[in-house]
């Protein structure tokens, strides 16, 4: 069958245009979704009188930074780089030099889908306590500046990472990492909500207060990823095998990371830790949207199988630096998208150090976590301690101590839950 369509298909490029066209859309469409896996996750992980703070939030990811990143963002991350950053208005129609076979338009929205993803990593760490008009202010400097400077080193053809061999299919690093980063460096300047922590240090838990619901933002975001990391193909014509390989991995690595998580926290406490086996799926979706289009299955399993373990140790970790970080986003997607960077140049089966590549693929992606990480983590600190001495960033004591729904919204999760 595909021998007589294949020629066909090559001979009629309106076809392949719109093959692609549809692939693209759709992909796109599941991408956006996974904002509601966001807002379901982060709402269900932290207590009744803050959930709709959370979905003001994501509403804001959506909103603000969709108009930063086509006002702005989108020129800066995909014009006409000087290798470092571009500066176009809006959505060119110039070619982009990525061989599309989507309009310029399409492109824009998919690469929308990422950029706000990116965003929503922070709402989940500043969850809680900060103010939702500087939550605003920042989204918007985020999406109109900040990742689309990322995502021109990473993926413009001109950036100056891309044109070292840096490989980040998807977005472990300009994705995750660059909102993990982010999340991390918000949260210290915010400080922990009142009570996290005792004299001594210790942590107190802070339950969330509708753990199911958290549970089924997790399972949106985990069926979004199979948009998020196959449509980042850009197209369905040639790319069968492709498509095939990163489903494979994208699935097995996800798998291994809640297997590996529900090991590991069986028995280091007794019993199997549901909330972090949840992190743990996330965590090995995150380590391999660097590598899924370059790793063999078998490496895929194994990257999942490290990641689930390593978001629990550095929830810990984070624990007990004193950073509050209430959905656990800077372990899952700051810390995973950093070692699933990495991971490229361990098991890439071609020119992985693990596969007979030397060193030289390890040491520009490490180059590039390193300064993506770096970037991401300044900027975002000083932006906040600009913020937090003139407009200020954090909600009064009384205001967290009623909930912020009741007192800046009006409103109310459940108008009967206590």
């Amino acid at each position: 069958m595909y021998s007589t369509i294949t020629p066909v298909v090559t001979e009629q490029p309106e076809l392949v245009n719109a093959i692609d066209t549809i692939w693209v859309a759709i992909c796109a469409a599941i991408i956006f979704f996974m904002e509601g896996g966001f807002a379901l996750l982060e709402a269900g992980f932290v207590r009744s009188k803050n959930a709709m703070s959370i979905i003001a939030k994501v509403i804001i990811d959506i909103t603000f930074g969709g108009i930063a990143f086509y006002i702005l963002g989108f020129g800066i991350a995909y014009g006409n780089s000087n290798g470092w950053f571009a500066f176009d208005i809006g959505i060119t129609t110039d070619d982009l030099g990525l061989g599309l076979t989507v309009s310029n338009k399409l492109f824009w929205f998919i690469q929308l889908g990422f950029c706000i993803a990116s965003i929503s990593i922070v709402s989940g760490a500043v969850a809680e306590r900060m103010k939702i008009w500087s939550y605003a202010i920042y989204v918007f400097i985020f999406c109109s500046v900040m990742y689309p400077l990322v995502a021109n080193w990473v993926w413009n053809p001109n950036g100056w990472l891309a044109l070292k061999g840096f490989n980040d299919f998807a977005g472990s690093a300009a994705v995750h990492a660059m909102g993990g980063f982010s999340a991390l460096a918000a949260a210290i300047v915010l400080g922990p909500r009142i009570g996290k922590y005792q004299k001594n240090g210790e942590a107190n838990a802070i339950p969330g207060h509708n753990l199911p619901l958290a549970a089924v933002g997790a399972f949106i975001l985990w069926f979004g990823w199979f948009a998020f990391n196959p449509g980042s193909t850009l197209g369905a014509v040639g790319n069968w095998e492709l498509i095939g390989t990163v489903a494979a991995n994208t699935f097995l690595a996800s798998a291994a990371g809640g297997i590996s998580t529900m090991f590991y926290t069986y028995f280091k406490y007794g019993q199997i830790d549901i909330t972090m086996t949840m992190n743990g799926v996330l965590a090995g979706l995150v380590a391999i949207t660097a590598g899924c289009n370059v790793v063999d299955t078998n490496a895929a399993i194994i990257i999942g199988l490290i990641a689930g373990v390593l978001v629990d140790v550095a929830v810990l970790y984070i624990d007990k630096l004193k950073i509050d970080d209430p959905v656990g986003a800077i372990a899952v997607h700051g810390v995973n998208g950093l070692f699933g960077a990495l991971a490229v140049g361990l098991f890439a089966t071609d020119g992985g150090l693990f596969f007979g590549g030397g060193a030289a693929m390890l040491g520009v992606q490490a180059l590039g976590i390193l300064v993506i990480g770096a970037f991401s983590f300044t900027l975002t600190y000083i932006i906040m301690i600009i913020m937090k001495k003139t407009i200020g960033i954090r909600i009064s004591k009384q205001e967290e101590s009623a909930g912020i729904d009741a007192v800046s919204f009006g409103v109310e999760a459940y108008s009967t839950f206590e």
